[in-house]
Parts: C-alpha cells; structure tokens; sequence
C-alpha cells in the first residue's frame, strides 16, 4: 500500500511540475499589430470631430439606412454568438485550455457558471484526466 501512494505522490509532483513549467496560455491572446498602425487605442480629437461633421451631414434618409445596416450586422453577429459558431482560433484555444485548466475551458465556452462547469470542477479535483475527458465532450462534443 506505501508503494502505491508513493508512486501517486510522485506522479501528483511530477504533473504539479509539469504545469508550473507549461507557458502561460494568456500570451496565445495577444494580437500582433502591424508597424503602421498606431499604439494609442483612442482616435485623436481631429478624427473624432470628422467622422461627427461627416455624419451629421448626411441626409436622414442615408442615416437610416446607415443605422438599418448596423443593426443587421449586430443581429448576425448575435444569431452566430448565440449559434455557438467560433473562430477556429478560439477552438484551438479551447482545446488548450482543455488540457491545462479543464473548468476554466468549459466555463469560456459556456460563457457562464452553470452546472457542467461544477461537474468540470468536481472532476478536475478528484482527478486531472476525467476533468480532461469531459471538458472536452463538453467543448467538442455538445455533451
């Protein structure tokens, strides 16, 4: 029986070091930006004020149909959403996330914590691999 909990706390050492040594998944979520792009995250003043003096110029006729065709677009873009359609990127992230940190995937695919999350949860802790297992059923599989 010692031999046994022996090779189970070394195999909980060596999967604990294995984690640790793994790279950080949050860098995979970094976007590259081009060399002529500009650092700031906020259009200057100037641009503001153009993209306002050339809306408001517009006819009311073109402003609705500017308005209709946002809406069209935020309403595909729910209809997808709510679909479950995902990037590839995301999926390849998903599967990552899978291996390393099972209910934190399920909970990035569900978009909230709800119940397989828990399961996800409990599973992890009682052991990694069925943690693993139905995370990905649940990602992959629709489960």
């Amino acid at each position: 029986m010692r031999k046994f909990s022996i090779r189970i706390l070394s195999f909980l050492m060596l999967l604990f070091f294995v984690m640790l040594s793994a790279p950080a998944p949050a860098a995979s979520f970094s976007q590259p930006v081009s060399g002529d792009a500009p650092a700031k995250t906020q259009p200057d003043q100037q641009q503001v004020n153009s993209a306002l003096h050339e809306f408001k110029s517009l006819s009311r006729s073109e402003k609705k149909s500017r308005f209709r065709e946002v809406r069209k677009i935020l309403k595909q873009y729910r209809a997808d959403r709510k679909a479950g359609k995902r990037g590839e990127t995301d999926e390849v992230l998903l599967g990552i996330l899978c291996v390393l940190l099972p209910p934190l995937a399920v909970y990035l695919y569900e978009d909230e914590i709800n119940t397989k999350f828990w399961i996800s949860l409990i599973l992890t802790l009682i052991f990694w691999l069925p943690g693993i297992i139905y995370a990905f059923l649940v990602v992959f599989g629709g489960a």
